[in-house]
């Protein structure tokens, strides 16, 4: 796989995440103290925000790596673990791009 697939891939990820981004924020908007809903639904409102919240900043943090990826992608060490040296197996960048170790480094 060169890195024009690999650009392919993480740009249809980008996409993907700007999506779920989106979506996030719709249901992370402020619970109106006015709706008409039980105290038990207002509580399990204000923890879905919360889950909701919480899965936004991690797709928000997943989206800024995944742009920063696409912006070194051509550079010589791309692919390349930034701990051992050695090359990231084409698996792991296609399924995690923004990875900048191979799996045996990023789990020690």
């Amino acid at each position: 796989m060169d890195n024009i697939e690999i650009k392919a891939l993480i740009e249809k990820q980008i996409l993907t995440v700007e999506r779920k981004v989106n979506s996030l924020k719709e249901m992370t908007q402020a619970i109106a103290p006015d709706d008409a809903i039980g105290r038990v639904s207002r509580m399990d409102a204000i923890n879905n925000k919360s889950v909701n919240e919480a899965a936004l900043r991690q797709s928000e943090s997943k989206l800024k790596k995944l742009k920063e990826t696409i912006q070194r992608i051509d550079d010589k060490d791309f692919g390349i673990c930034v701990k051992c040296h050695q090359p990231i197996p084409v698996g792991r960048i296609v399924l995690m791009p923004e990875s900048r170790m191979c799996a045996r480094c990023a789990g020690r």
